[in-house]
């Protein structure tokens, strides 16, 4: 009887070893749709993506750094150009 029931229960764990491979694949492909439709939604939304509004950011950022160097040329400038009036 031993023999049997050794067969039996090789036999349901084998199932369950099946089965949890089909609940992981089946994980997968939820994730991957999940995924893909998250993906949509955000496109339709117009949301723009981490990588653009970093270089989007370093733009203004080096802009302003320059908009300042600038203001500090022309201020030296005018007072210089004050200088020689007064």
């Amino acid at each position: 009887m031993s023999t049997g029931t050794n067969r039996i229960l090789d036999d349901f764990a084998r199932l369950m070893t099946d089965a949890a491979g089909a609940a992981q694949g089946v994980r997968k492909e939820v994730e991957t749709a999940f995924h893909a439709q998250a993906e949509r939604f955000l496109n339709s939304m117009d949301v723009v993506k981490r990588e653009e509004f970093e270089a989007v950011r370093e733009m203004a950022a080096r802009a302003r750094d320059e908009n300042e160097a600038l203001k500090a040329r022309i201020d030296a400038l005018e007072a210089k150009l004050a200088s020689r009036k007064g």
